[in-house]
């Protein structure tokens, strides 16, 4: 009992550490997601009269459980045929412990494609 006693706070403060990186590791794989549906969206709106405009937001349609007004996106692109459209998505991230923030910052995703 009392080896259980002494280890049991470990594993708790183990296991929310587990939990903390699980739930940062979705948001950077949504945000991925995002990114790469806007970057699609991109390259194939270059007729369109605004392109830049169709991109973001067809990254912030994407962007399933972030938090619109954390989620930021840019696309850039000449938008001729062959350039790149190089999309940067952002959200913030925080990982903390039992009330102490072990570690935050931004998650950050660059996709290029190229113009079709």
């Amino acid at each position: 009992m009392t080896e259980f006693a002494i280890i049991l706070p470990l594993l708790v403060v183990l296991l929310f550490a587990v939990v903390q990186f699980g739930i940062a590791f979705n948001n950077y794989v949504t945000l991925t997601d995002a990114v790469r549906a806007g970057a699609r969206k991109g390259v194939v709106s270059r007729g369109e009269s605004d392109p830049k405009g169709l991109c973001e937001a067809a990254a912030h349609n994407a962007q399933g459980g972030l938090e619109q007004d954390s989620f930021k996106v840019d696309c850039s692109s000449t938008w001729q045929p062959g350039a790149d459209v190089t999309v940067t998505g952002t959200y913030p991230y925080s990982i903390s412990l039992l009330g102490w923030v072990v570690t935050s910052g931004d998650l950050k995703t660059v996709m290029k494609e190229r113009v079709e």
